[in-house]
């Protein structure tokens, strides 16, 4: 997935009216990028230590992306953002850590 198709399913996400689920997306988004960034610059040691707790980052990630799209429909709002990410695990993470970029951007 390239640079503007996770731009559109941000803008999704981006426009819901559940604040709470959205800013819960954007935090779990935030600490798995740390992992994900950790990650890169560790030695083998390192990254044992680290791969239960990064795995379980990923883990709520996913879910926070299924709790929103969920509550969304419940809302009647367009979640049709979860199913375009699909379900491939790199790719979703890949989009966390879009978002935290995003979100980094924004924040100056």
């Amino acid at each position: 997935m390239d640079f503007i198709k996770f731009q559109s399913l941000l803008d999704q996400v981006n426009i819901t009216s559940l604040r709470k689920l959205k800013l819960d997306l954007y935090n779990s988004a935030a600490n798995y990028h740390r992992y994900r960034t950790d990650w890169y610059f560790a030695n083998d040691e390192e990254r044992i230590l680290m791969d239960e707790p990064r795995r379980i980052a990923h883990n709520v990630f996913i879910d926070c992306c299924n709790i929103l799209s969920r509550n969304m429909i419940k809302n009647g709002e367009d979640a049709s953002w979860r199913n375009e990410l699909g379900d491939d695990r790199k790719t979703i993470g890949d989009f966390a850590c879009f978002i935290a970029f995003s979100i980094g951007v924004m924040s100056r």
